[in-house]
């Protein structure tokens, strides 16, 4: 986040924060010292002494300097003891050490680029400098990719503090200062440049050289010249194989000058700083690329199959650990039907997301060809095997008729399912257990189920009710309870909102609780009645299509949809004909009637129609490309014992 031309948010008045408060004018601390080094005592007041005469020796107490580097606007100078024939220097290097290695520490403790520049930024300024201007590459290369060109900097952020009194007291406290010194917001380093060359030597300068001074006035802009009387230190940032910016540390008339080793303390601070943001940009990266992994090997959005509602969660272990084995899904399958699984890998690392990713996938195919829950779950644990040892997961998977109200599931070790029905009892499921996928070796057993309408599904994985405080059975009747007293808040007849609901489950996790992924996935079973659904069985003969072409009628009339007729007349015709043709065992003929009209025809060939081009010498060939041109959707599955063409079309034309 660029924070231009001033910034300071989260910024306490430094007389709120004891560490950084200055004391009053009478009892001043000690020059420059940081904010998180303790101030040295200072010595006793001594008594005025008359002015020494021109050439006399200097007197035993003197007020000392400041120590170099060190000065601010919030520290002005002590007196000190000083004994005949000692200098202060040795305090002033002992001050300037202490100070770099509690710099070092705050720019250290900066995770991301913004607190690792403003940590660069706390640390200088009042303590090093009056003010800092901090230029990065734009954009900033990530590890050893090549940078773009031109060579861009951009101002990230500046800091400029000033000494105000205390509204409440006397005391002098340091505030943002509105009126920082104008730069360029932008500056393209041109090859051969002043500032080039300052670039690749690394070493700081100091802004009053020749070089610097060109240096400083293309980067801050030839429209903000560096105002006169600033002293200046133009200081590289150079990571590990390139340099990515500058900063540049400011001081004002009235305090005491740079010193040479004032440099020293400035490439220090470079250094940590530059090396910090290498890191935190790979870092960057790598939260971004398992992120992206993440959110791909996950569903972006729930279909809307006819008859049930849907809606999920998903929640990472930890921040910095963002992606896991976790997974949901919901799979359309021919006849209405919808598959719901979930899964869990486990761990919940890069290898574990990959595994996931995997299993998903295979899933997902799995169900594209019909098979029963209990089979879906054999070909996972053998695809579990095939990926290699220890590839352990566990897995749900569920199939919803909502033409027969009925759910069908099979277990692979996975925490059991929860049945909330619309008077507000929650039911735990009785599933047989089974053994996790990639045991080998094994049967999984499959359970047929009452799904009433109005009744929600909760599939779960078991990072929601396990964890170090509490057992997984303590946790799913905890779940139970959860989702009971949810439906109590709306009453018998009313199912709770499913986003709500998810909401809500996830509420119950204390602190402590989240020491695994959470997926979770609802259905709510909504179901077509019977009266909405007209099935037929037909002869694979040449009179199939006019007689599936009269009964079609016929139950359009019954659902006052005479204005779909010509339309369902026309495209049932094309589809049963087809069907007919390859089939040898009687076809069926659905039509379902809910937001849309579906009608489905299934045979026992194999064989999928594709949509063709049609010459026009062609006798045949238009049929799928009529059903394409009017119908609102369409599609073809392969089942395991032959196939379903289906379309849809809109009942308000």
């Amino acid at each position: 986040m660029t924070e231009h031309p001033t910034s300071h948010e989260g910024r306490q008045p430094l007389a709120d924060r004891p560490q950084e408060q200055t004391r009053p004018r009478q009892e001043a601390a000690p020059a420059g010292l940081p904010s998180d080094i303790p101030a040295q005592p200072s010595a006793p007041a001594q008594a005025p002494e008359p002015p020494a005469p021109a050439g006399a020796a200097a007197p035993q107490t003197a007020p000392a300097p400041p120590p170099s580097g060190l000065s601010g606007p919030s520290a002005p100078a002590v007196a000190v003891s000083v004994s005949p024939g000692t200098t202060p220097a040795g305090r002033r290097e002992g001050d300037r050490l202490r100070f770099v290695g509690a710099a070092t520490r705050r720019i250290a403790r900066g995770l991301d680029l913004d607190e690792i520049v403003l940590g660069l930024c706390r640390a200088t300024v009042p303590a090093f400098s009056d003010e800092i201007l901090v230029y990065l590459r734009d954009p900033l290369p990530v590890g050893d990719e090549r940078p773009v060109a031109p060579f861009v900097l951009r101002l990230r952020r500046t800091d400029r503090l000033r000494l105000t009194p205390d509204l409440e007291g006397d005391e002098l406290v340091l505030v943002p200062d509105p009126d920082p010194t104008p730069a360029a917001e932008l500056c393209e380093v041109r090859s051969g440049s002043a500032l080039a060359e300052v670039l690749r030597g690394v070493r700081p300068v100091f802004g009053d050289s020749a070089a610097a001074r060109t240096a400083l006035g293309e980067l801050l802009g030839a429209d903000h010249p560096l105002p006169r009387g600033l002293r200046a230190i133009l200081a590289p940032l150079r990571g590990r194989r390139r340099v990515i910016g500058a900063a540049v540390l400011l001081r004002r008339a009235e305090q005491p000058a740079f010193e040479p080793d004032d440099l020293l303390v400035a490439a220090q601070l470079a250094t940590h700083t530059a090396l910090g943001i290498d890191k935190a940009v790979l870092y960057g990266r790598e939260a971004y690329i398992a992120d992206e992994l993440q959110r791909t090997m996950l569903p972006d959005s729930l279909p809307q199959p006819t008859g049930v509602k849907l809606a999920s969660r998903y929640l990472p272990a930890a921040e910095t650990a963002r992606v896991g084995g976790d997974w949901y899904d919901a799979i359309p399958l021919p006849g209405s039907r919808v598959a719901l699984v979930v899964g869990d890998v486990m761990g919940h690392s890069m290898t574990s997301a990959a595994i996931m990713g995997q299993l998903r996938t295979t899933a997902q195919t799995l169900a594209g060809l019909d098979l029963p829950p209990q089979e879906v779950l054999h070909h996972l644990d053998e695809q579990a095997q095939r990926l290699g040892q220890d590839r352990m997961a566990t897995c749900m998977y569920a199939v919803y008729d909502p033409v027969s109200h009925r759910i069908t599931v099979a277990n692979a070790g996975h925490p059991p399912p929860i049945l909330l029905h619309l008077d507000g009892r929650a039911e735990v499921l009785r599933v047989p257990a089974g053994a996790p996928i990639g045991v080998g070796g094994v049967d999984f057993e499959a359970v047929e189920l009452d799904a009433p309408a109005g009744a929600t599904l909760l599939l779960y994985t078991d990072g929601l009710v396990e964890s170090r405080l509490r057992d997984v059975w303590t946790g799913i009747e905890q779940l139970r309870e959860r989702l009971a007293a949810a439906a109590q808040l709306t009453g018998p007849d009313h199912a709770p909102p499913l986003e709500a609901l998810c909401d809500d489950v996830l509420d119950m996790l204390g602190p402590g609780d989240r020491d695994d992924d959470i997926a979770l996935l609802a259905a709510r079973f909504d179901g077509i009645a019977p009266s909405d659904v007209a099935y037929w069985f037909l002869e694979p003969e040449d009179a199939a299509p006019g007689r599936a072409r009269r009964l079609a009628r016929r139950a359009l009339a019954r659902w006052d949809l005479e204005e779909l007729t010509d339309s369902v007349e026309l495209l049932i015709s094309e589809v049963v004909t087809n069907a007919v043709r390859y089939a040898e065992r009687p076809v069926t003929l659905r039509l379902l009637k809910t937001d849309v009209l579906r009608c489905e025809v299934g045979d026992d060939s194999p064989q999928l129609p594709r949509q063709r081009r049609a010459r026009e010498t062609d006798e045949g060939g238009r049929g799928l490309f009529l059903v394409n041109r009017l119908a609102r959707r369409w599609g073809a599955t392969r089942l395991s014992g032959g196939k379903v063409v289906w379309f849809e079309l809109a009942t308000r034309v």
